[in-house]
């Protein structure tokens, strides 16, 4: 077609006839290969996934374009006119195409050989959006110009204008009128001041290089102009003119962050939307509530990430492994400038924001955060890095700054409720919390580990760990299943079990380290007695017991098929101790494998050897 277009072009001076022919043929072979226009009138636009809490709080949306499709009838006047006055003046009196603007733009065509951006309408706007791409070739405006005569015999002026407003692109992720004036201004259409309905008016001209989070000037002079325009048009006065004019504009994006944060949550639900509905659930603009209760929610993040820093603190304190060093170079304001720009590149967690230490102090140290601030941290807040040593041990408390950092040092810090500040570090421990409604199993409130930005593994749907003692009371219900009562006694004495296979023994033990002689399933259960637990589980049978589970929703295959199940003990399974030997071939390493398994609490799973994982090989 390219090809067409250029011998029409170069025989425009000589063969009239055979223009109009070939330009007919043209045309009627276009307009057949044009999309209905009916597509239009159910047309539905992308609209993000949206997902809530119990309380209509919001928790996380999912989607390329941020959007809200709004009707026109909640678009204010001096927005409409803006718009008209910008991009279409005459657009309620032309058929589609305004035919005075095609001819300058037909005019440049002959003389410079190309096409440029001019003598669009807003319908032609809407063909190219909804159906065409944005390649400035011939057969691409014709097939524009075509597009836009159709609509307008399909759809109202409003409808045509309602499209638009609600497709255009405003930059910053922002489609549609509505999406613009939160990201912008976190406002809504419907309170935009005059000089806001102009800047955002300019944008879908260039909504990257005249946007004013990137070019200032630019969208200064594209909002003046916005302005002269709907002035010329007499839509405006000059004393409003002038007030829009010399008001400031936007510094920052203002995109609709969460109201909760429950990402783990958020991850979870759209897995689950994904695996039913696909790429859909992107652009369809589902919304989701869910059963998460905010307050719980809230008190869950902050126990969890208070838990694990404690926990963390207890161990000692790692030495940072990131040092920004001084140069004789640079002066100290030229220093510290590189140092803040360094800074940005390494990740804050919430209200953990880490900084370099740029002064220390008999009894404080001074930081530099990300944002330009310096603050103090006093001796309180540093006292408590003894060094972590080796073998989970810690050393002697520090006595003054110098023995915890150095100039330099990037640490991480965190206000605390004195308003003061504290030094942390992040937790190497792993940790996550659940909270269900024991009526309805609802889940009230989930954290799947200490911040989703340093790892969206969660633990609570995705970590098979050993249920540990957690498991007794489904034992206690398929015993009870089977007849026993809770006024069985069971005998609450030693046991021990040797390996076949690696000779290895195991005497399990109550976390009391005494034996309590027969004792009720009552109060058995009550103690967490695990010579019962053991001795229940045989006489239930762990077959029996596994297939009783299901009715928990439990699957069986889950889970090791060994008595350990019962009790709250570290013990690799025989299938472990046989997988163990198959790899190096020494029939004694299942011996030095089990002595190499932590026998205290608090491990990582990536501490344990060889891959060695809670979450098949051990029970607890």
């Amino acid at each position: 077609m390219e090809a067409l277009f250029q011998i029409i072009r170069r025989s425009l001076l000589g063969t009239p006839a055979l223009l109009v022919v070939l330009g007919i043929v043209a045309v009627l072979y276009l307009e057949s290969t044009l999309p209905s226009v009916d597509m239009l009138k159910d047309m539905r636009l992308a609209v993000p996934l949206k997902i809530y809490a119990n309380d209509g709080k919001l928790i996380s949306e999912f989607g390329e374009e941020r959007r809200t499709p709004i009707p026109l009838a909640q678009v204010p006047q001096d927005l409409i006119h803006a718009v008209l006055a910008t991009e279409d003046r005459r657009f309620y009196e032309h058929p589609g195409v305004d035919f005075r603007g095609l001819l300058r733009a037909g005019v440049t065509l002959l003389t410079n050989s190309s096409i440029k951006q001019g003598g669009s309408t807003i319908t032609m706007q809407v063909a190219r959006n909804f159906f065409l791409t944005r390649q400035k070739t011939f057969v691409r405006k014709l097939s524009e110009i075509l597009l836009a005569l159709k609509i307008e015999k399909g759809l109202t002026k409003d409808e045509i204008l309602e499209l638009y407003l609600n497709k255009i692109y405003f930059g910053k992720r922002a489609y549609g009128i509505a999406s613009a004036a939160a990201v912008y201004y976190a406002t809504t259409v419907d309170k935009l001041s005059l000089d806001q309905i102009a800047m955002l008016a300019g944008l879908p001209q260039a909504p990257s290089s005249i946007n004013p989070l990137h070019d200032p000037d630019a969208a200064f002079k594209r909002r003046k102009h916005v302005l002269e325009r709907m002035l010329s048009y007499d839509f405006i006065t000059p004393d409003q003119f002038k007030a829009a004019v010399d008001a400031p504009l936007p510094t920052k994006s203002h995109v609709h962050t969460p109201e909760i944060e429950a990402p783990y949550v958020a991850e979870m639900v759209r897995q689950d939307l994904y695996a039913r509905y696909g790429d859909a659930i992107y652009t369809l603009g589902y919304e989701v509530y869910t059963t998460i209760d905010s307050e719980q929610q809230l008190a869950a993040n902050l126990a969890l990430k208070k838990a694990l820093l404690k926990y963390d603190q207890r161990h000692g304190y790692r030495k940072t492994q990131i040092h920004f060093k001084l140069t004789r170079k640079k002066t100290p304001e030229q220093e510290l400038e590189n140092w803040a720009q360094e800074l940005r590149d390494i990740p804050a967690y919430g209200d953990i924001l880490p900084g370099v230490v740029t002064r220390i102090g008999n009894t404080d140290i001074s930081v530099l955060l990300q944002d330009g601030r310096y603050i103090t941290i006093p001796w309180a807040g540093l006292s408590w890095a003894r060094p972590q040593l080796k073998g989970a041990r810690v050393g002697a408390s520090p006595k003054k700054p110098s023995d915890v950092v150095a100039i330099g040092d990037v640490i991480y810090t965190e206000a605390t409720q004195e308003q003061t500040w504290k030094m942390v570090q992040i937790p190497e421990v792993g940790g996550a919390i659940v909270a269900l409604a024991p009526d309805t199993g609802s889940i009230l409130a989930m954290v799947g580990g200490f911040d989703y930005r340093l790892s969206s593994f969660n633990r609570v749907t995705q970590a098979e760990r050993q249920p540990g003692s957690g498991f007794k009371p489904f034992l206690w219900a398929a015993a009870l299943a089977q007849g026993y009562t809770l006024a069985t006694k069971i005998n609450d004495a030693p046991l021990s079990f040797t390996d076949p296979v690696s000779g290895v023994v195991w005497r399990p033990h109550n976390s009391t380290n005494k034996f309590y002689g027969p004792t009720s399933l009552r109060k058995s259960l009550a103690r967490s007695q695990n010579m019962v637990a053991i001795r229940l589980l045989q006489a239930v049978g762990v077959k029996k017991f596994l297939e009783f589970s299901q009715n928990f929703g439990f699957n069986p295959e889950k889970f090791p098929p060994y008595l350990p199940l019962a009790a709250r003990h570290y013990l690799a399974t025989r299938n472990h101790f046989r997988s163990k030997i198959a790899r190096d071939g020494n029939p004694t390493s299942g011996n030095q494998y089990y002595d190499e398994i932590p026998r205290t609490y608090g491990h990582r799973a990536a501490e344990y050897p060889d891959g060695f994982s809670m979450g098949t090989t051990v029970a607890i």
